[in-house]
């Protein structure tokens, strides 16, 4: 353990403080602009009374710890022996990220689209491309700053394995992208996409901790604290909803710290459960063109199968939770091992 973890948890508990805070006033605001979720008809029917619920929670998340990070490296973006872009890459994927979030969400609320849907599947998805390119083609060609981003570290294998700038590219282009939109689809219980990004940001921050890498400690661990923040305002049941501005945010910034420890590759493994959502996904919509209109879960994302299945919300939240820490630990057992 370096003398960096401490401050680095000391900082989480201070940004769950600040952000539980300002939490109230900010939800009270959502009500009064009537920033209220539209629930869609094609979702479990015992959701419906959740229509109303203030839907751009993901604000409370991202705000404290833009702020706080910031405020505490202001001083180093200035000294030259430290790289700002080093600095600056996880805090400017997570704002783009959640801007894009925010404009997706308002366009499902106030835009002209019905049943909850925000900007076309299209154009989102072109968007988030296009800043994990710009993410991914910064860590690729900004020399120095960036310790372990631009390869891979295996498991059971002593030393890391460069690798060759496109090849890189492509890799963190996918896992930007692939993360981002996997916490979103998460994203479909009070308290699910929260706990679980959580769990893994716990475990990047160690990893990066065992990387001496002073400012992904502190990042990894600022993110638990504005989480569990929003947790506060999101547990069954929720006052807030995350919104895309949280998790396209969350997600994104997740895989971006995944990248930069060079431990990406143990990414499905620590966040586990959105890998999962996103599978069933796949494997829903396969199974139902190749069957001819068979379905292989009662409801994809898996979250809603568990529901058909008769397990409560608060259930399967407990659930995935378990099955998520306990393979971020296994995750950060894996990283000890080289």
């Amino acid at each position: 353990m370096t003398p960096e973890l401490p401050f680095a948890l000391t900082l989480g508990a201070i940004t769950f403080l600040l952000t539980a805070i300002w939490g109230g006033p900010f939800v009270e605001i959502m009500r009064r602009l009537r920033l209220g979720k539209q629930i869609r008809g094609t979702g479990p029917q015992t959701h419906m009374v959740k229509t109303g619920t203030p839907a751009i929670g993901g604000i409370l998340i991202v705000i404290p710890v833009v702020l706080i990070t910031l405020g505490l490296n202001l001083a180093r973006l200035v000294q030259e022996e430290l790289t700002g872009s080093s600095i600056l890459l996880p805090l400017v994927v997570l704002l783009s990220y959640g801007f894009l979030g925010i404009i997706d969400d308002l366009e499902g609320i106030r835009g002209r689209h019905e049943q909850g849907e925000g900007i076309s599947a299209r154009a989102k998805f072109t968007a988030q491309v296009v800043l994990a390119v710009i993410a991914a083609s910064i860590m690729a060609f900004v020399e120095g700053g960036f310790q372990n981003a631009n390869g891979v570290f295996l498991p059971l294998y002593p030393d890391f394995i460069e690798l060759p700038p496109l090849i890189w590219i492509v890799v963190a282009v996918f896992i930007i992208v692939g993360f981002s939109n996997a916490v979103n689809l998460t994203d479909g219980l009070d308290g699910l996409s929260g706990i679980i990004t959580a769990s893994a940001f716990v475990a990047y921050g160690v990893i990066a901790d065992l990387q001496d890498q002073t400012f992904l400690v502190q990042f990894s661990f600022i993110m638990v604290g504005a989480c569990f923040g929003f947790l506060w305002y999101n547990a069954h049941p929720a006052q807030m909803f995350m919104g895309d501005v949280g998790s396209l945010a969350l997600g994104a910034a997740l895989g971006t710290v995944g990248l930069m420890t060079g431990q990406w590759l143990l990414l499905p493994l620590i966040a586990i459960i959105p890998v999962a959502e996103v599978i069933s996904v796949i494997l829903q919509v396969s199974y139902f063109r190749i069957s001819g209109g068979q379905r292989l879960f009662r409801m994809a994302p898996l979250h809603h199968h568990f529901e058909k299945l008769g397990w409560s919300e608060t259930q399967v939240v407990q659930r995935f939770w378990l099955v998520g820490i306990l393979a971020a630990m296994v995750g950060v057992a894996l990283a000890l091992l080289r």
